[in-house]
């Protein structure tokens, strides 16, 4: 299903989705500079030497397992799983009644300002930033390799993405490496590689047949084949950015390893999810910025998404007074090809047919927060159609898998203890993720930050 258009006469309605495409797209890296270290890490007390969390249900990021027993020494897991005896001389969290999961990693965010430590206040220990600023990244990169204690969650990044001259993202007053032809992406790869980039996004906004599309330029399908190819061969891995189905099937076609979002303009055809299936492709939905873009009117007596969220109280105490402002905002403008609806059908289509989902919030986009949108992006998953522990997966071992995070998305001996402990079983309801109960960063616990109401 197609979404709606405004009706008239061909040069109206090309002017219009213009426009739609560029409040949402303008919008898609909003302060995306200076992602600067949170200061006072180094001012950190050192953990303890290890503890214990005894008898909880654990979520090790691809499983349940009842009145388990985790071992933590030295910022690692050293032990995980029922009849693991406790050691002496550790401290002992109890875990009965509660549940204990992987540190979140979100799939999908632009990080700038103090994002970071928000991102960390909501149990989400890892991001994957798909546009910033290199040089602060490049500083960031040695801290997430230590086991140190931290204040903010670690980074992974596509730094510069990859568009053309006047493209998205270049529209944000900080200069942007663009391209122009296919002979240029080897180099262009190489220049990001050599900067620090962990991969390589590319936008790919193309214009359709009726030259309806976004009011800038796009770099053009055999550019972005060559893009993905340089990529791989250096062997890294390139996700590509795209808001309509054929163009997500052209970027599939080039061997994309993932799609950063999910197509909003119909719903994903058998032909798309069979192509993203055989190329073994991701999907990251970003359906949190969707649910903050979409123009529906809520139903009467109910509000927005971003809304709802920001008025949960257990999540709202955490967000700073300019979270909850920009979470009651409008969207920006009317967006009629932006719908929920449409996306979730797309999701739960591409999620039966076999294509594996990662979960990302797009924060801080219109109606999104840095940490807290992840458990939005949650619950829209599992109300797209996959189980609460599909979604779990899909925010801790299935990003650690796709973009090669060895020692994280996994409670498992060897990994890194980034922990997060909630009350309830967020296994069989997903919105338990927000009983947050305790955090713990490289096996020191976090301090998590309340902000009062404005006045």
């Amino acid at each position: 299903m197609k979404a709606a258009l405004p009706a008239g006469p061909a040069p109206a309605r090309r002017r219009a989705v213009k426009g739609a495409f560029a409040a949402v797209l303008a919008a898609g890296v909003v302060g995306f500079f200076f992602a600067l270290p949170e200061p006072g890490d180094e001012r950190l007390a050192p953990p303890a030497p290890g503890f214990v969390v005894r008898d909880v249900r654990l979520f090790d990021g691809e499983r349940v397992l009842e009145q388990a027993t985790v071992v933590v020494r030295e910022g690692r897991i050293v032990e995980a799983g029922p009849g693991v005896a406790v050691p002496p001389g550790l401290e002992v969290v109890d875990g009965r009644g509660h549940t204990l999961l992987p540190g979140l990693i979100d799939a999908h965010v632009h990080t700038w300002g103090n994002a970071l430590a928000e991102t960390l206040n909501f149990g989400v220990t890892t991001v994957l930033d798909m546009f910033s600023d290199p040089g602060p990244a490049r500083e960031l990169r040695r801290t997430r390799e230590a086991l140190a204690p931290r204040a903010h969650a670690d980074l992974f990044t596509a730094g510069h993405l990859a568009t053309a001259p006047r493209g998205h993202g270049t529209q944000f007053g900080q200069p942007v490496p663009t391209l122009t032809q296919p002979a240029q992406a080897p180099a262009w790869v190489e220049a990001r590689l050599a900067e620090g980039s962990d991969f390589i996004k590319i936008v790919y906004e193309p214009r359709d047949a009726n030259g309806l599309g976004p009011p800038f330029p796009s770099l053009d399908r055999d550019t972005v084949a060559a893009l993905v190819q340089a990529t791989q061969q250096r062997g890294q891995r390139a996700v590509v950015h795209v808001s309509r189905q054929f163009a997500a099937r052209h970027a599939l076609e080039a061997g994309a390893d993932g799609l950063v979002h999910v197509h909003v303009d119909e719903v994903a055809d058998a032909a798309l999810v069979q192509l993203a299936r055989e190329r073994g492709a991701f999907v990251t939905p970003t359906l949190a910025v969707v649910a903050g873009v979409d123009p529906t009117p809520p139903p009467a007596g109910a509000v927005r998404e971003p809304a709802r969220l920001s008025a949960d109280p257990r999540l709202r105490p955490f967000l700073t007074p300019e979270q909850r402002r920009a979470m009651l905002q409008p969207p920006p403008t009317k967006l009629t090809m932006f719908r929920l609806d449409t996306a979730l059908a797309s999701v739960r289509a591409l999620h039966e047919g076999g294509v594996e989902i990662l979960a990302g919030s797009d924060a801080p986009n219109p109606g999104t927060a840095h940490g807290a949108s992840l458990h939005h992006e949650l619950e829209l998953l599992v109300r797209a159609g996959l189980t609460p522990t599909q979604a779990l997966r899909a925010a801790t071992a299935a990003p650690a898998q796709r973009f090669g995070l060895a020692d994280r998305g996994r409670v498992a001996p060897g990994q890194r203890a980034d922990l997060l402990l909630v009350a309830g079983d967020p296994t069989t309801d997903i919105l338990a993720t927000r009983a947050i109960q305790r955090i713990w960063k490289n096996g020191a616990p976090v301090q998590r930050r309340q902000y009062p109401e404005a006045p």
